[in-house]
């Protein structure tokens, strides 16, 4: 066993955590940590416009939408379901929060999902 301080991770450890946890867990965790990053960005949460940023949110709906096409496949359609209706609902957000929305077909992440229409 070895020693660290307190400033020092375990490597070790968290290399054996990580080994340990499925592949479509770990593809669910970061879809919903990309949707909550970017529900913030588009003024969703509490404090709404304080942390509003559509640049930034559209990134995020984008990185997102190109995971799920990417993985689809490969999770099944128990997970992928509900996290394809959140990338949905994040995209007609974004639509409504936009002072001039793109064309159908052209907003965040609908090269990977085809257009949304709200």
């Amino acid at each position: 066993m070895s020693e660290t301080s307190p400033e020092t991770p375990d490597f070790d450890a968290m290399t054996r955590d990580i080994a340990e946890v499925p592949a479509v867990e770990v593809i669910v965790t970061v879809a919903v940590n990309l949707m909550s990053a970017a529900a913030v960005k588009l003024g969703l949460s509490e404090e709404g416009e304080k942390y509003k940023d559509l640049d930034e949110a559209r990134k995020l709906i984008s990185a997102l939408a190109g995971l799920m096409d990417a993985s689809t496949t490969e999770i099944s359609s128990f997970h992928a379901a509900p996290l394809r209706d959140g990338l949905k609902s994040l995209q007609l957000a974004f639509r409504e929060a936009s002072l001039v929305p793109d064309e159908p077909g052209h907003g965040p992440g609908e090269k990977y999902t085809g257009a949304i229409y709200g």
